[in-house]
């Protein structure tokens, strides 16, 4: 990989071209440079007309980043039901290897960047619903709009082949300069109407929660996870942009996403990281434990207060923790957690949660983290190859990418990834949204239940649906 500082995109191209000449093989290059501030909805609207089913969109709580992607210069993708981690690292590394970057300031998540994801479980049995999303999905953006503390840089990517010339220079020139021009415009498409919201077998949910209670308490497994499915109906077809519109408003602790494929949008709003890489730092979330927000100031604390006290909650949270830092500590150096867990309030929904920081060996990779995380017990269960199991013959669904690792990695190793939960899969005029709940040896159907259903409440939200 070959960094070139002060370097113009048209002389990038002619040294990719060249390069790949005497490689025989194909040379990525990519610029980045300072652009103007626009609005950041503005700009993933302005491409939808050339992009539309090529874009993604990630911004993490507190506007630490925000990530917008149009086009796709290099998917990577696998169906492999066995070291898909491995494997995506391999086509990122060997995709890298002969690169050319061209920039005047290293800043993370810029250049070389890879935005996607990997199913929950790629042993389940895909069905036509996630039919558009492999067990293993990663789109290289053509351009690339990151905003880093309120500065703006645009990293345009592109493949160069022995075959090419100069010529693509301008195509790229017109293309980036229409999704500047289309950022000044009028973006929000009006929101589609709710037609129907329909329930996926919920009594046959309710029994399956009743038998892995009974597992549980047999001795099978000390927790496990149960996910269930609302389809929404819709008047017409569903546009993400007002959408993402509305998480931004209501989730903004939350990390917003948007990721699309072949017409098809997975889009939601996670409260939980799953992993951060920043250099040798990495950090982790351990959130597990959840009770409903209250109509009051006071009723809000109660509530909280009796969250913090709940035996049931706090084993849960514990089951987490323990797995996170037994996990982290195989590839670092110290780990760091809090003895006790706080409270994480959201708009519908607050948490048990436990941040955890670590100092990574120089030879742990990003996606190595998410191998050995995932799934948490949060998503999983307890033991996780016994839980998974279990899970995959219990469900009658599949999960898809819901629960799943869904992030973004740069050129040098940082990105970050979440646990893609509070979310929904946009289809045409349908959305199917997901939520789950652990199940421990003292869980209660109905309760569990309703849990389901404040878990929804995100993506009800903002689809403009009524809680159920």
């Amino acid at each position: 990989m070959v960094t070139i500082e002060n370097t113009e995109l048209k002389e990038g191209i002619k040294e990719a071209i060249e390069r790949a000449r005497q490689l025989s093989m194909p040379v990525l290059v990519s610029e980045v440079q300072r652009i103007p501030s626009h609005n950041p909805l503005s700009m993933f609207a302005a491409g939808r007309e050339q992009f539309v089913g090529e874009r993604f969109f990630w911004k993490a709580p507190s506007d630490e980043i925000l990530m917008i992607g149009f086009g796709i210069c290099k998917e990577i993708q696998s169906d492999q039901a066995t070291g898909r981690f491995f494997h995506v690292e391999k086509q990122w590394k060997q995709l890298l290897k002969n690169s050319i970057i061209l920039t005047e300031t290293k800043q993370t998540g810029t250049g070389a960047v890879m935005f996607g994801g990997f199913s929950f479980d790629p042993l389940k049995e895909k069905t036509s619903r996630w039919a558009k999303f492999p067990h293993s999905l990663f789109h290289i953006p053509k351009y690339l709009v990151t905003v880093i503390k309120g500065d703006y840089y645009l990293t345009t990517n592109l493949i160069c082949s022995a075959g090419n010339n100069e010529s693509i220079y301008e195509q790229v020139i017109q293309e980036r300069q229409a999704i500047i021009n289309n950022s000044s415009k009028p973006c929000l498409s009006e929101i589609s109407k709710v037609q129907g919201i329909t329930e996926i077998n919920p009594e046959a949910w309710k029994k399956s929660v009743s038998d892995m209670v009974e597992l549980i308490k047999a001795g099978g497994l000390k927790k496990g996870v149960l996910a269930r499915e609302l389809r929404l109906q819709f008047d017409k077809e569903i546009p993400v942009e007002p959408v993402v519109a509305t998480l931004l408003e209501e989730q903004s602790e939350s990390y917003i996403f948007a990721f699309e494929s072949k017409g098809d949008c997975f889009v939601g709003a996670s409260p939980e990281r799953l992993v951060k890489k920043a250099k040798d730092a990495v950090y982790s979330t351990c959130l597990a434990g959840s009770i409903a927000r209250g109509k009051t100031l006071e009723e809000d604390q109660r509530l909280g207060d009796e969250l913090l006290s709940d035996e049931k909650n706090l084993n849960e949270h514990q089951f987490v923790v323990d797995m996170i830092k037994e996990a982290m500590e195989q590839v670092c150096q110290e780990v760091q957690l809090p003895s006790t867990p706080q409270l994480l309030k959201m708009k519908h929904i607050q948490h048990l949660y436990s941040p955890v920081v670590g100092t990574c060996d120089k030879r742990s990779s990003l996606l190595q983290l998410v191998n050995l995380l995932h799934p948490t017990p949060a998503l999983g269960g307890l033991p996780k190859r016994e839980a998974v199991d279990n899970i995959r013959l219990t469900e009658n669904m599949d999960r898809g990418m819901y629960g799943g690792p869904i992030g973004w990695m740069d050129f040098e190793g940082n990105g970050e990834f979440v646990v893609a939960i509070r979310s929904g899969l946009l289809q045409g005029t349908e959305a199917s949204l997901f939520a789950g709940c652990g199940i421990v040896k003292d869980s209660d159907v109905e309760s569990e239940y309703n849990e389901t259903n404040i878990k929804f409440g995100p993506m009800l939200s903002a689809l403009r649906g009524k809680e159920i």
